[in-house]
């Protein structure tokens, strides 16, 4: 029976309840050793069954904590025969979780898709009944399977699943599902649990008082008060309970106490590798006898038990360096899987090593290729430790570095590198760092340091990485305005003979050449290869986001698909932006690819904002926001938002614009200035604009494509000021970019703002001209506003009406609010007669939340519910849930009726 914990029960009974009705769930009981984590689970087990409820558990174990996915392997074992029905990519995932980890093994790209698999699998299992899992001691759960059930738990939905864990105060981090944290037992529940227990009243006053409320301390002082070995004093309980077991262990004879530091040791209970290790230390299962007659362990016929973790600690931590070492080299002779024998190995040597130390790299290599990246870290971390020359050690801290980056731990990769680089001071070897200082350089310590690094040491490369290592440094320095790194980077190419049209481009932009730049930048964009269907989800990193830890390269190739993307998002080529970032997206969801999509649908929703797709943008960054979080990835949210600060400019949506924009200029970026540029320009605040944008043109990132666009809103404000001189600048940057670059869209800015200077309707003429298939409606509809308000002071008003009739209608679509007021404006200066202006009434599909709407559109597309949940990371029950919330909005009932919505993806 459990005391004084009511509220927990009935909030892990809602839980549980919730799942049998077909609603999802995650819950996290955190707290201290010993405050009950572990016996509310297994109250929840006992209720689980009471109600019907399939239970699936899993406990983390320390001794497996650097053991790539043995949490889901022994959570998911039971239910393996159900892979089989998963996507393939998520299938073949799953199996080389649950298959011995082989040397040369290959893996899939993506971290992430095995948490999709496991999603994927427990809304399988549920679909024969409603499931809970229980995760105990999750603290100690090996990374790559705590991802996979963090990312599981906040996607689920509306598929019957439950999952309980029990964690304590650290290593767990568990952001975006509730928690609960068990209180204290009063002293009145703390007395019934003591109630059995004979204890005089004095020593169980005093056993209530030192304990807290902290259950496992009860039941243990009141123990070690019938012993007279109380652990009393100022330290805290958990401090006090590890004593108290220590003292008991110490009172064990010589052979229980080196079988139990075995059993700690070894840390899973196998009997085979525990016998086999026992065998080696003459001690055998039979010395265990009187640890089970004091409750310190639990023998049964295939596994030893401890009863708590913190005995196990005691029974380790007790005893000698000298003979825990002689247990890990037996557990090592003993080990069944190479895995093991790699942790006793790296356990039981105390110098330097070589042999051991490459068997430790090459279980990093397992992990790695299991994408256990974290795992593999650490292990990389071991073999550097246990290595003997300093260069092969510098060159294992830089392997461990750059999976900690891959596993999400930029800060740990910052020491690893530092640690590296102490160790070394030839050129070569740091040359050889270069890559991975550059990306924690950008991910957590001195962005600008991380393209000059590569600059400066790719001195000291050969040509071979010379080259991705200065193609990186001038996306780089491109990134956060670092002129000279871009001309350094390019400088060094060409000492080294070769050809980047990438680079060069960027090199003249910087030097304002725009008809050196453009075209170079053109011809990278147009050799970029398309993806085909068959895209192996092996290639590496092609999806990367520019920027990230995965983009820098490791090794730095192999991107050309992200560059040419991140190129013609420079030149503005919105055909090949669009095209590219279809394909990416299309990539990645059929591969499972769930950490590169967030940055892709990113550069899809910029070229949906360009398009006037603004609610299929709103889609693509909702979309992305929820995967960053699922992911734990939240610092991207700034970046992603800030697509969409552009779409509250154009609707005058001034706090929600203020709000989006000012969190990515905290990052440095310049599209929220823009985008405040365009807020400002657009509710009639010409001066602010203006000051805001040459503000950002005399700064490091006035080379950036959209600032150069910008550039059209600076000569609109300066007119509308009556400052033209104001305008003699940015003019002449649009021109130049619009002569070299050949777009459309900017032939056509380019006319406008110089109809604005000349007051010539040839400029406007030709600027409408030139909008024609340009692609950017609401850039069109500016053209055709300000040339309707030419007409108009030119006295033809009846010819002002077309182009600003057309314009108010984009505008409108847009909803453009401040922009819809100054046609209406114009409309009726002409003599037009407007009605006035009434709420339209609501269209059924603005109901839907972006993903409903993204679902729908797939099922209208003829998408099954299957088919969608793989293409959108989801369980198909939620699918399913989603369809059902959708269709009572629409107020329809089957997918057939969605035909006559128009409301396929397809355009």
């Amino acid at each position: 029976m459990l005391y004084g914990r009511a509220d927990e029960q009935a909030a892990i009974r809602a839980l549980v309840d919730a799942a049998r009705t077909g609603r999802s769930g995650g819950l996290v009981l955190r707290g201290e050793s010993g405050i009950g984590k572990s016996a509310l689970l297994s109250w929840a087990a006992g209720y689980a069954e009471e109600t019907g409820l399939r239970t699936l558990r899993v406990t983390g174990l320390e001794a497996e904590a650097d053991l790539a996915f043995a949490g889901l392997v022994q959570l998911l074992w039971p239910v393996q025969d159900r892979i089989g029905v998963l996507p393939r990519p998520q299938a073949d995932a799953l199996r080389a979780v649950l298959a011995p980890p082989q040397d040369g093994q290959q893996g899939g790209p993506d971290r992430f898709l095995t948490g999709l698999a496991v999603l994927t699998l427990l809304a399988e299992v549920a679909v024969d009944g409603p499931l809970l899992c229980l995760v105990d001691d999750a603290h100690w759960l090996d990374q790559a399977s705590a991802d996979a059930l963090r990312f599981a738990a906040r996607r689920l939905n509306a598929e019957g699943v439950a999952i309980l864990f029990g964690a304590r105060e650290e290593g767990f981090a568990a952001t975006g599902l509730p928690e609960l944290r068990p209180s204290r037992l009063s002293p009145q529940d703390a007395a019934l649990l003591l109630a059995d227990r004979k204890l005089a009243p004095s020593s169980r006053e005093q056993v209530i008082e030192e304990s807290a409320g902290n259950p496992l301390a009860l039941i243990e002082f009141a123990a070690a008060r019938r012993s007279h070995h109380f652990a009393a004093g100022p330290m805290p309980v958990s401090d006090r309970v590890l004593a108290s077991f220590r003292s008991r262990i110490a009172l064990l004879p010589e052979r229980t106490r080196l079988m139990m530091l075995t059993a700690a040791a070894e840390g899973r209970g196998h009997l085979p590798t525990l016998l086999g290790a026992a065998g080696a230390l003459d001690v055998g299962l039979e010395d265990l006898a009187e640890a089970e007659q004091a409750g310190l362990v639990d023998v049964t016929a295939n596994v030893v038990t401890f009863r708590h973790p913190l005995i196990a600690t005691a029974a380790y931590h007790g005893a000698a360096l000298a003979r825990r070492i002689a247990v890990h080299e037996a557990l090592a002779g003993a080990a069944t899987d190479d895995d093991c024998r790699a942790r006793h190995l790296a356990a039981a040597t105390t110098k330097t090593d070589e042999r051991v130390a490459e068997v430790i790299a090459r279980a990093a290599e397992r992990a790695r290729a299991r994408t256990a990246y974290a795992a593999a870290a650490g292990l990389y971390e071991q073999a550097a430790r246990l290595t003997p020359h300093p260069r092969s050690r510098a060159g294992r801290l830089g392997e461990a570095a750059w999976l900690a980056l891959s596993a999400g731990h930029p800060k740990q990769a910052a020491d690893l590198v530092d640690q590296a680089e102490r160790l070394v001071d030839d050129p070569g070897s740091l040359a050889g760092l270069a890559p991975v200082r550059a990306a924690v350089e950008f991910e957590v310590g001195e962005r600008r340091l991380a393209a000059r690094v590569l600059v400066e040491r790719s001195a000291h490369a050969d040509p071979e990485q010379a080259a991705p290592m200065l193609r990186t440094s001038a996306g780089y320095g491109w990134f956060y305005g670092d002129r000279d790194a871009i001309l350094a980077a390019a400088e060094r190419l060409r000492e080294l003979g070769l050809r980047d049209p990438m680079v060069a481009g960027m090199a003249a932009l910087v030097q304002d050449d725009y008809a050196c730049g453009l075209p170079l930048l053109t011809e990278f964009v147009a050799g970029t290869p398309r993806p085909a269907p068959d895209f192996p989800a092996g290639t590496a990193r092609p999806g990367a986001a520019p920027g990230s830890a995965a983009w820098a390269g490791h090794p730095a190739g192999g991107l050309t698909m992200a560059w040419g993307a991140f190129c013609a998002m420079i030149i503005g080529d919105d055909t090949a932006s669009a095209e590219l970032a279809e394909a990416e997206v299309g990539r990645c969801r059929r591969h499972g690819l769930v950490g590169a999509l967030p940055q892709v649908l990113q550069d899809l929703a910029g070229v949906q904002v360009q398009a006037g797709l603004h609610r299929d943008a709103e889609m693509s960054v909702a979309e992305a926001v929820r995967l960053v979080h699922d992911i734990g990835l939240e610092q991207r949210v700034p970046r992603l938002n800030s697509v969409l600060a552009r779409v509250a400019a154009i609707e005058g949506d001034e706090e929600r614009c203020v709000r989006l924009a000012s969190q990515e200029l905290d990052t440095g970026g310049m599209a929220g200035v823009a985008a405040l540029s365009l807020l400002d320009l657009g509710l009639g605040r010409h001066a602010a604009a203006l000051d805001r944008l040459e503000a950002a043109v005399r700064g490091p990132l006035r080379h950036a494509s959209g600032l150069v666009a910008a550039g059209a809103d600076q000569v609109e404000a300066a007119v509308r000021l009556g400052e033209p001189e104001r305008a003699a600048e940015p003019l002449r940057r649009i021109e130049a970019w619009a002569r070299a670059g050949g777009q459309r869209w900017a032939e056509a800015v380019s006319a406008r703002c110089r109809a604005l200077l000349s007051d010539d309707e040839t400029d406007y003429l030709r600027a409408l001209t030139a909008h024609e298939g340009s692609g950017r409606p609401f850039e069109r509809a500016r053209t055709e506003l300000l040339y309707g308000e030419w007409l108009r002071r030119a006295r033809r008003r009846s010819d002002a009406r077309v182009p600003l009739r057309s314009a108010l209608a984009v505008f409108e679509r847009l909803r453009a609010a401040p922009w819809v007021q100054r046609a209406r404006a114009e409309l009726h200066a002409t003599g037009e007669v407007l009605l006035p202006a009434e709420p339209t009434a609501v269209d059924p599909v603005e109901r839907l939340t972006a993903q409903e709407l993204q679902v729908v559109r797939l099922a209208a597309d003829g998408g099954t519910s299957r088919e969608i949940a793989a293409q959108l990371f989801l369980s198909p029950r939620t699918v399913e849930h989603h369809l059902y919330r959708a269709f009572r909005k629409l107020g329809i009932r089957s997918r057939r009726e969605l035909a006559r919505l128009g409301l396929s993806s397809r355009r």
